[in-house]
């Protein structure tokens, strides 16, 4: 395959309609690009039957529809699966399916590991490479509905969330991100509701600030402590956005979306005997009753290599009922696919340290 093709999947819907007006045709073609690929899974020119025969051999000289490859694929007793998907550079990534009676989410990567390393995540300790491309994040969306069916097919029930909380700080790869929400949501592609898409951050205050306004999608904030002193250790990230600038922004950004529905979803992974005392929640009461908010409590899912430990059922129990008396929306999430190491923080793939290599070089300068 000709390494010089233009790969459609890397392109959005406005750019794959410019690209169809600089090849002298209608932007409508895109509309008709995008069902073809993302509504019924199809990739082949010659099986898009409403082109043009000579448009479909102009495509066939000049473009791709290529999406990364899964090569392994681990299924948990609860139905959750996981897939792993070859970028084709010795690197991995990683995305998951939770199936649910009245819904399919996706968990999808956006990074090749990440370089944010919360202390207890599993995919930061793997190292950081490089973000994904356009291609290589939406790709993950169209290998899974490879699997469970495409949103022209009523006899299976297609994606129907998909939460940016894979490998990876999503806002760090904005404009690639932004291409894939536009996909996400396009009428055209996989016509998702901005409800049911979700971006979630560790914290990175300015970008939240400029997608404000631009890119109306859910926003869930990693949180994981109730104070700059702990979140510093949890989460490196705030020693340069403290949680007070990211509580500002995460209020700017509420102020003008409309997918959120006024409040922006709190994710707190709970530690035994680190950030889950009722000391700690009731200061997170504090820290949040001005943030219009629901709270995900994360009971930790152990992996190897980690000195953290899952609270015991009566610690978390009694962090919740600290924040649920107090009037917040609060969930305990229940553990999903931990037993394939796909649960929240699990997520490893492949990856060749580039953060890593980087610090072997300047010491040897």
């Amino acid at each position: 395959m000709s390494t010089d093709k233009i790969n459609l999947m890397n392109l959005s819907p406005a750019e794959l309609g410019e690209f169809f007006v600089s090849i002298g045709e209608k932007s409508f073609r895109s509309q008709q690009i995008l069902r073809w690929v993302y509504q019924f899974g199809e990739t082949d020119f010659d099986k898009m039957t409403n082109l043009r025969k000579d448009l479909r051999a102009k495509l066939k000289e000049s473009c791709v529809i290529t999406a990364p490859e899964i090569v392994s694929e681990q299924v948990a007793s609860d139905g959750t699966t996981k897939w792993a998907l070859d970028l084709g550079d010795g690197q991995l990534v990683e995305t998951v399916l939770i199936p649910e009676e009245d819904r399919n989410t996706l968990c999808i990567s956006t990074q090749v590991g990440c370089p944010v390393k919360c202390s207890f995540c599993r995919t930061g300790a793997q190292g950081f490479n490089r973000n994904l491309t356009v291609n290589e994040i939406i790709g993950q969306v169209f290998r899974a509905s490879t699997r469970v069916g495409f949103s022209n097919n009523h006899e299976q029930k297609p994606i129907s969330n998909v939460v940016m909380m894979g490998m990876g700080e999503p806002l760090l790869n904005l404009a690639n991100v932004t291409k894939v929400c536009e996909l996400l949501l396009s009428d055209y592609a996989f016509a998702l509701s901005k409800r049911r898409v979700t971006v979630s951050t560790s914290g990175v205050a300015p970008v939240i600030n400029k997608i404000a306004g631009k890119l109306d999608v859910a926003l869930a904030l990693s949180l994981h402590a109730p104070n700059d002193e702990l979140r510093n250790i949890l989460v490196p990230l705030n020693e340069k956005y403290p949680i007070g600038e990211v509580l500002d922004s995460v209020r700017n950004y509420l102020d003008k979306s409309n997918a959120n529905c006024g409040r922006v979803t709190i994710e707190y992974v709970l530690l035994d005997h680190i950030n889950d005392s009722i000391e700690q929640a009731e200061e997170l009461v504090r820290l949040l009753r001005t943030i219009p908010c629901k709270v995900n409590l994360i009971p930790f899912n152990e992996h190897e290599n980690s000195e953290y430990r899952k609270p015991s059922n009566s610690r978390i129990d009694r962090f919740y009922k600290v924040l649920f008396d107090a009037g917040f929306t609060v969930i305990k999430r229940t553990t999903r696919g931990d037993e394939i190491s796909a649960a929240c923080g699990q997520l490893a793939g492949q990856v060749k340290d580039k953060l890593a290599k980087q610090k072997i070089n300047a010491k040897t300068c």
